[in-house]
Protein backbone atom coordinates (compact mmCIF):
# COMPACT_ATOMS: atom_id res chain seq x y z
CA UNK A 1 0.00 0.00 0.00
CA UNK A 2 1.29 3.88 -0.78
CA UNK A 3 1.44 6.58 1.07
CA UNK A 4 2.65 10.16 0.63
CA UNK A 5 3.93 11.27 4.10
CA UNK A 6 7.22 13.17 3.59
CA UNK A 7 9.41 14.01 0.62
CA UNK A 8 12.68 11.94 2.52
CA UNK A 9 10.67 8.54 2.50
CA UNK A 10 10.64 8.06 -1.25
CA UNK A 11 13.64 7.94 -4.04
CA UNK A 12 14.43 9.94 -6.74
CA UNK A 13 12.85 7.90 -9.16
CA UNK A 14 9.51 8.20 -7.07
CA UNK A 15 9.62 11.95 -7.08
CA UNK A 16 10.37 12.34 -10.96
CA UNK A 17 7.51 9.83 -11.37
CA UNK A 18 5.29 12.07 -9.66
CA UNK A 19 6.67 15.17 -11.19
CA UNK A 20 6.39 14.12 -14.55
CA UNK A 21 3.06 12.56 -14.15
CA UNK A 22 1.86 16.07 -13.02
CA UNK A 23 3.42 17.79 -16.04
CA UNK A 24 1.23 15.42 -18.52
CA UNK A 25 -2.13 15.82 -16.55
CA UNK A 26 -1.39 19.53 -16.56
CA UNK A 27 -0.79 19.32 -20.38
CA UNK A 28 -3.46 17.44 -21.44
CA UNK A 29 -5.78 17.09 -18.09
CA UNK A 30 -8.65 15.30 -20.71
CA UNK A 31 -6.21 12.27 -20.84
CA UNK A 32 -6.82 11.97 -17.11
CA UNK A 33 -10.19 12.52 -16.65
CA UNK A 34 -11.27 9.00 -15.96
CA UNK A 35 -8.17 8.10 -13.83
CA UNK A 36 -10.07 7.87 -10.32
CA UNK A 37 -13.76 7.07 -11.94
CA UNK A 38 -15.35 5.43 -9.11
CA UNK A 39 -12.71 6.39 -6.22
CA UNK A 40 -13.48 8.73 -3.32
CA UNK A 41 -11.16 10.52 -1.15
CA UNK A 42 -11.97 11.64 2.01
CA UNK A 43 -10.49 14.94 3.21
CA UNK A 44 -10.07 15.66 6.67
CA UNK A 45 -8.67 19.17 7.86
CA UNK A 46 -8.27 19.97 11.35
CA UNK A 47 -6.49 23.23 10.22
CA UNK A 48 -7.97 25.99 7.76
CA UNK A 49 -7.14 25.39 3.96
CA UNK A 50 -7.54 26.90 0.98
CA UNK A 51 -5.17 25.94 -1.45
CA UNK A 52 -4.66 22.42 -0.17
CA UNK A 53 -8.62 22.57 0.03
CA UNK A 54 -9.39 23.60 -3.25
CA UNK A 55 -6.22 21.45 -4.75
CA UNK A 56 -7.19 18.21 -3.66
CA UNK A 57 -11.42 18.89 -4.06
CA UNK A 58 -11.05 20.37 -7.56
CA UNK A 59 -8.18 18.27 -8.59
CA UNK A 60 -10.02 14.54 -7.95
CA UNK A 61 -13.01 15.63 -9.37
CA UNK A 62 -11.55 16.36 -12.82
CA UNK A 63 -9.90 13.22 -12.57
CA UNK A 64 -13.32 11.68 -12.43
CA UNK A 65 -13.64 10.79 -8.81
CA UNK A 66 -16.06 11.72 -5.96
CA UNK A 67 -14.32 13.86 -2.89
CA UNK A 68 -16.09 13.84 1.13
CA UNK A 69 -14.86 16.42 3.12
CA UNK A 70 -15.05 14.84 7.14
CA UNK A 71 -14.99 16.44 10.40
CA UNK A 72 -12.99 14.84 12.95
CA UNK A 73 -14.92 15.63 16.20
CA UNK A 74 -18.21 14.22 13.98
CA UNK A 75 -16.54 10.72 12.92
CA UNK A 76 -15.03 10.57 16.20
CA UNK A 77 -11.51 10.86 14.60
CA UNK A 78 -10.23 12.92 17.64
CA UNK A 79 -9.38 9.76 19.54
CA UNK A 80 -12.48 10.32 22.17
CA UNK A 81 -14.89 7.55 21.27
CA UNK A 82 -12.88 5.11 19.22
CA UNK A 83 -9.16 4.36 18.04
CA UNK A 84 -7.96 5.87 14.92
CA UNK A 85 -7.36 2.91 13.59
CA UNK A 86 -10.89 1.99 14.05
CA UNK A 87 -12.14 4.71 12.40
CA UNK A 88 -9.65 3.85 9.30
CA UNK A 89 -10.99 0.24 9.43
CA UNK A 90 -14.76 1.78 8.79
CA UNK A 91 -13.65 4.39 6.32
CA UNK A 92 -12.09 1.66 4.40
CA UNK A 93 -15.43 0.53 3.75
CA UNK A 94 -16.75 3.15 1.67
CA UNK A 95 -13.81 5.12 0.83
CA UNK A 96 -10.17 4.95 -1.34
CA UNK A 97 -7.67 7.12 -0.48
CA UNK A 98 -7.62 9.86 2.95
CA UNK A 99 -5.61 12.81 3.15
CA UNK A 100 -5.10 14.37 6.43
CA UNK A 101 -4.31 18.11 7.55
CA UNK A 102 -3.35 18.11 11.22
CA UNK A 103 -1.05 19.31 14.01
CA UNK A 104 0.00 15.74 14.57
CA UNK A 105 2.69 14.42 12.00
CA UNK A 106 3.13 11.63 14.84
CA UNK A 107 -0.47 10.14 14.80
CA UNK A 108 0.03 9.98 11.09
CA UNK A 109 2.81 8.29 10.93
CA UNK A 110 1.30 5.59 12.69
CA UNK A 111 -1.97 4.88 11.42
CA UNK A 112 0.24 4.63 7.90
CA UNK A 113 1.92 2.06 9.89
CA UNK A 114 -1.45 -0.05 10.13
CA UNK A 115 -1.81 -0.06 6.25
CA UNK A 116 -5.66 0.04 6.21
CA UNK A 117 -6.24 3.11 3.73
CA UNK A 118 -3.63 5.30 1.50
CA UNK A 119 -3.01 8.34 3.45
CA UNK A 120 -1.69 11.81 2.47
CA UNK A 121 -0.21 14.03 4.27
CA UNK A 122 -1.93 17.61 3.42
CA UNK A 123 0.41 19.16 6.05
CA UNK A 124 1.51 18.64 9.68
CA UNK A 125 3.11 21.03 11.85
CA UNK A 126 6.27 18.69 10.52
CA UNK A 127 6.26 18.92 7.21
CA UNK A 128 4.50 19.93 3.91
CA UNK A 129 5.42 17.49 1.14
CA UNK A 130 2.46 18.49 -1.09
CA UNK A 131 3.38 22.25 -1.64
CA UNK A 132 7.01 21.52 -1.53
CA UNK A 133 6.43 18.97 -4.82
CA UNK A 134 3.97 21.86 -6.11
CA UNK A 135 6.41 24.65 -5.97
CA UNK A 136 9.61 21.78 -7.17
CA UNK A 137 7.09 21.36 -10.67
CA UNK A 138 6.69 25.65 -10.54
CA UNK A 139 10.59 25.71 -10.90
CA UNK A 140 10.93 23.56 -13.19
CA UNK A 141 8.75 25.40 -15.11
CA UNK A 142 10.66 28.72 -14.66
CA UNK A 143 14.28 26.84 -15.42
CA UNK A 144 15.26 24.64 -17.85
CA UNK A 145 17.80 23.08 -15.25
CA UNK A 146 17.09 23.46 -11.83
CA UNK A 147 21.15 21.60 -10.87
CA UNK A 148 22.22 25.29 -12.26
CA UNK A 149 20.25 27.83 -9.81
CA UNK A 150 20.66 28.63 -6.42
CA UNK A 151 17.37 28.55 -3.89
CA UNK A 152 17.27 30.66 -1.16
CA UNK A 153 14.88 30.02 2.22
CA UNK A 154 14.66 33.15 4.35
CA UNK A 155 12.52 33.04 7.30
CA UNK A 156 11.48 30.64 10.12
CA UNK A 157 12.51 26.85 10.22
CA UNK A 158 9.55 25.38 10.13
CA UNK A 159 7.42 22.43 8.17
CA UNK A 160 7.94 23.89 4.63
CA UNK A 161 10.87 23.93 5.11
CA UNK A 162 11.72 21.03 6.07
CA UNK A 163 10.28 19.15 3.23
CA UNK A 164 12.53 21.66 1.08
CA UNK A 165 16.06 20.39 2.49
CA UNK A 166 14.50 16.76 2.30
CA UNK A 167 13.99 17.66 -1.29
CA UNK A 168 17.58 18.96 -1.64
CA UNK A 169 18.75 16.18 -0.20
CA UNK A 170 17.44 14.00 -2.81
CA UNK A 171 18.60 16.38 -5.81
CA UNK A 172 21.39 17.93 -4.19
CA UNK A 173 20.24 21.29 -5.80
CA UNK A 174 22.24 24.16 -3.79
CA UNK A 175 19.61 25.11 -1.00
CA UNK A 176 20.96 28.44 1.15
CA UNK A 177 19.16 28.27 4.75
CA UNK A 178 18.96 32.11 5.66
CA UNK A 179 17.10 31.60 9.29
CA UNK A 180 17.60 33.86 12.52
CA UNK A 181 20.66 32.65 14.59
CA UNK A 182 18.41 32.48 17.63
CA UNK A 183 16.00 30.41 16.05
CA UNK A 184 18.25 27.88 14.02
CA UNK A 185 20.06 26.91 16.79
CA UNK A 186 17.55 25.09 18.33
CA UNK A 187 17.09 22.48 14.80
CA UNK A 188 21.27 22.77 14.39
CA UNK A 189 21.31 19.02 15.40
CA UNK A 190 18.51 18.34 13.13
CA UNK A 191 20.04 20.37 9.90
CA UNK A 192 23.20 18.70 10.60
CA UNK A 193 21.62 15.66 9.67
CA UNK A 194 20.63 16.42 6.62
CA UNK A 195 23.55 19.36 5.74
CA UNK A 196 25.67 18.48 2.95
CA UNK A 197 28.38 20.94 0.38
CA UNK A 198 25.15 22.75 -1.46
CA UNK A 199 23.28 22.87 1.84
CA UNK A 200 24.12 26.17 3.71
CA UNK A 201 23.32 28.08 6.48
CA UNK A 202 23.08 31.62 6.53
CA UNK A 203 21.80 34.18 9.07
CA UNK A 204 22.28 37.55 6.86
CA UNK A 205 19.35 37.93 3.86
CA UNK A 206 21.58 39.56 1.82
CA UNK A 207 24.61 37.19 2.14
CA UNK A 208 22.70 34.10 1.74
CA UNK A 209 20.13 35.62 -1.40
CA UNK A 210 23.29 37.01 -3.44
CA UNK A 211 22.71 36.31 -7.11
CA UNK A 212 20.22 33.75 -6.13
CA UNK A 213 17.54 32.53 -8.85
CA UNK A 214 14.86 31.43 -6.34
CA UNK A 215 13.85 33.05 -3.39
CA UNK A 216 11.25 31.22 -1.44
CA UNK A 217 9.95 32.50 2.30
CA UNK A 218 7.04 31.79 4.83
CA UNK A 219 4.71 33.86 7.33
CA UNK A 220 7.15 33.72 10.83
CA UNK A 221 4.59 32.35 13.00
CA UNK A 222 3.03 29.47 11.72
CA UNK A 223 -0.87 28.76 11.95
CA UNK A 224 -1.81 27.34 14.90
CA UNK A 225 1.87 28.41 16.76
CA UNK A 226 1.04 30.40 19.93
CA UNK A 227 4.51 32.23 20.55
CA UNK A 228 4.77 35.76 18.91
CA UNK A 229 8.13 36.58 20.67
CA UNK A 230 10.03 35.42 17.74
CA UNK A 231 9.00 38.18 15.63
CA UNK A 232 11.82 40.63 16.54
CA UNK A 233 14.22 38.14 15.31
CA UNK A 234 13.31 38.77 11.96
CA UNK A 235 13.98 42.15 11.74
CA UNK A 236 16.01 43.19 7.91
CA UNK A 237 14.08 39.78 7.25
CA UNK A 238 11.23 40.95 5.20
CA UNK A 239 11.58 40.18 1.29
CA UNK A 240 11.49 43.61 -0.16
CA UNK A 241 13.13 45.20 -3.25
CA UNK A 242 16.28 45.31 -2.17
CA UNK A 243 16.84 41.53 -1.73
CA UNK A 244 15.25 41.16 -5.35
CA UNK A 245 17.42 43.30 -6.47
CA UNK A 246 20.66 41.59 -4.54
CA UNK A 247 19.51 38.67 -6.42
CA UNK A 248 20.35 37.32 -9.66
CA UNK A 249 18.49 38.93 -13.17
CA UNK A 250 16.03 36.11 -13.74
CA UNK A 251 15.00 35.21 -9.98
CA UNK A 252 11.79 34.07 -8.87
CA UNK A 253 9.84 34.82 -5.73
CA UNK A 254 7.67 32.13 -4.03
CA UNK A 255 5.54 32.06 -1.19
CA UNK A 256 3.33 28.96 -0.25
CA UNK A 257 0.66 31.33 0.82
CA UNK A 258 -1.20 32.79 2.99
CA UNK A 259 0.88 35.39 3.02
CA UNK A 260 0.99 38.75 5.78
CA UNK A 261 1.87 41.73 3.67
CA UNK A 262 4.43 44.17 5.09
CA UNK A 263 6.29 41.31 7.25
CA UNK A 264 7.96 38.34 5.41
CA UNK A 265 7.34 39.98 2.07
CA UNK A 266 6.24 43.28 0.36
CA UNK A 267 3.72 43.88 -1.29
CA UNK A 268 5.58 45.27 -4.43
CA UNK A 269 7.47 42.02 -4.49
CA UNK A 270 4.31 39.62 -3.80
CA UNK A 271 2.53 41.31 -6.37
CA UNK A 272 5.92 41.96 -9.00
CA UNK A 273 6.94 40.60 -11.82
CA UNK A 274 9.24 38.44 -10.11
CA UNK A 275 6.64 36.91 -8.43
CA UNK A 276 5.13 33.21 -8.89
CA UNK A 277 2.83 32.73 -6.02
CA UNK A 278 -0.49 32.32 -7.97
CA UNK A 279 1.45 29.48 -10.70
CA UNK A 280 2.54 27.71 -6.97
CA UNK A 281 -0.74 27.84 -6.05
CA UNK A 282 -2.51 26.19 -9.59
CA UNK A 283 0.05 23.78 -9.77
CA UNK A 284 -0.60 22.62 -6.41
CA UNK A 285 -3.33 21.00 -8.15
CA UNK A 286 -1.77 19.05 -10.83
CA UNK A 287 0.65 17.15 -8.53
CA UNK A 288 -2.34 16.50 -5.72
CA UNK A 289 -3.60 14.76 -8.75
CA UNK A 290 -0.62 12.85 -9.88
CA UNK A 291 0.08 12.07 -6.00
CA UNK A 292 -3.90 10.91 -5.88
CA UNK A 293 -3.16 8.79 -9.32
CA UNK A 294 0.38 7.28 -7.35
CA UNK A 295 -1.05 6.38 -4.24
CA UNK A 296 -4.28 4.58 -5.74
CA UNK A 297 -2.30 2.45 -8.29
CA UNK A 298 -2.48 -1.48 -7.89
Amino acid sequence: MKHFIDINSFKKKEIDEIISLAKKIKKNPKKYSASCKDKTLGLIFEKQSLRTRLSFNVGMQKLGGSVLELQSKDIGFDNKREKGEDVLNVLNQYIDCLMIRNNNHKQIVNLTKENILPIINGLTEYSHPCQILGDFLTIQENFENYKNITFVWIGDYNNVLRSLIHLQNIYNFKLNVVVPDQIFKLYKNEFSNFKNKNLKHYSDPFAGSNKANCIMTDVWISMGEKSNNKKKYFKNFTVNKNIISNAAKNVIFMHCLPAKRGQEVTSDVLDGKNSVVLKQAKNRMYIQQAILIYVLKK
